[in-house]
């Protein structure tokens, strides 16, 4: 089965381009393209993709689309290209549900490596972005007290770990050989115990704490 593929874009040239590259990938689809916030949310809804590719700065709002596909089809795994490296617009995005934040400065063979990983259950930030995003989710005043790791029991670090390596919740729990609806409400735990709204922060949190090796 292909991946689904939707693109949102609000620049016809480049999204054309992007979904010509796409397409190349042997186990992609291109199901649909959008030039707004509001046709990707109608589109969503038609076409029920794997992946929602979105752009930040599009009529409407980028963010706001993730929100709205993220609150009506949470199976729906979303993606941000984008120009921006603002801080609060990484932040933003994983708050509204992204799972992927990629700078459009990638190139197509880049993309699309990513795009499989993210298609498969794993998340993606941007390496030069992922640590800013980790310091700005520690500045002063963020918490009343930082984030760590301490506090998780040994089933949740061992699971911690293995999503750090950037597995998926199967793949973790064929790992340590428990049932994948077991790892999601451990994950939903340690979310909670580590103040994170996704996956991608209980991942750099993780790393920060025990090195990139986890």
């Amino acid at each position: 089965m292909k991946v689904r593929v939707v693109l949102a874009d609000d620049h016809p040239i480049y999204r054309e381009g992007l979904a010509r590259s796409i397409a190349e990938g042997e186990d992609f689809t291109v199901a649909g393209e959008a030039a707004s916030a509001a046709e990707a949310v109608a589109l969503v809804e038609a076409a029920r993709p794997d992946l929602a590719l979105l752009d930040i700065s599009m009529p409407g709002g980028g963010i706001a689309a993730a929100a709205e596909i993220h609150r009506r089809y949470p199976e729906v795994r979303i993606v941000m290209l984008t120009v921006s490296e603002a801080d609060h617009d990484v932040m933003a995005a994983m708050k509204a549900g992204a799972v992927g934040y990629v700078l459009k400065g990638v190139s197509a063979t880049e993309l699309l490596a990513i795009l499989r990983e993210i298609a498969a259950g794993h998340s993606h930030v941007s390496p030069a972005l992922a640590a800013r995003l980790l310091t700005a989710m520690q500045a002063p005043g963020k918490n009343d007290a930082a984030p760590g790791v301490q506090d998780l029991t040994r089933r949740e670090e061992d699971i911690l770990r293995h999503v750090a390596r950037g597995l998926s919740n199967k793949e973790v729990a064929i790992a340590l050989g428990l049932r994948e609806k077991t790892v999601k409400h451990y994950m939903t735990t340690i979310l909670e115990k580590l103040r994170a709204r996704n996956r991608v922060e209980a991942t750099l949190i993780a790393r920060e704490a025990w090195g990139d090796g986890t």
